[in-house]
């Protein structure tokens, strides 16, 4: 696996370029360990690119109007991408305004390209997920049926402070990212063969 922090032009060994969407911003954080878990579970079978909003600079909301505005430092490296795992906290049954900001500053990046979702909370996350899960379709954004849903995965560190959950949430992640490269494949054939009309 080639964790990248940039857009580049090599074709991974698997074909398919993920990237990992770490949302949170807080000081105390579960977000960065459990991208980590995510990055780890997808080594060797995509290239992926780990993007932590906290240190992503958005233009000026301002700036930013339907379906355009300044192109963001990011954008490059989510048009790149096959697919998408968006990692993220649930936040008053909703999901972070850091990723909402990112959605919006993008549009065309998003289009026709599949998604997972991987949520923590007290309770899971799932709010969240069924929330996000109806922006990304006005996106066109395929979101695969399984996604995941951590419950207070901070009481699940093990002593170097790492993610370590039961079985049952490994295999749970694992089905989600098979189904996830699936529609990669599936998707990046069909915007080569068959372009979706503008």
């Amino acid at each position: 696996m080639t964790t990248s922090h940039a857009p580049h032009d090599d074709t991974p060994p698997s074909g398919v370029r993920v990237a990992v969407i770490s949302a949170s911003v807080r000081k105390d954080r579960m977000g960065p360990t459990v991208a980590d878990w995510v990055v780890a579970a997808l080594e060797g079978s995509a290239d992926v690119d780990l993007i932590d909003l906290a240190d992503t600079l958005l233009p000026d909301d301002s700036l930013l109007y339907p379906g355009g505005g300044p192109k963001s430092a990011v954008a490059d490296r989510i048009d790149a991408a096959d697919a998408f795992v968006f990692v993220m906290p649930e936040y008053n049954h909703g999901y972070p305004a850091s990723l909402k900001r990112l959605i919006d500053w993008h549009y065309r990046e998003w289009r026709l390209k599949p998604a997972t979702i991987v949520a923590y909370g007290v309770h899971g996350g799932h709010a969240a997920i069924e929330q996000l899960r109806g922006v990304l379709a006005e996106l066109n954004v395929v979101t695969t049926r399984r996604v995941v849903g951590l419950p207070a995965p901070w009481d699940r560190l093990d002593e170097q402070q790492r993610y370590a959950p039961d079985d049952r949430l490994t295999r749970g992640l694992a089905g989600c990212l098979d189904e996830l490269r699936w529609w990669a494949d599936v998707l990046a054939d069909a915007r080569r063969s068959r372009p979706f009309p503008a």
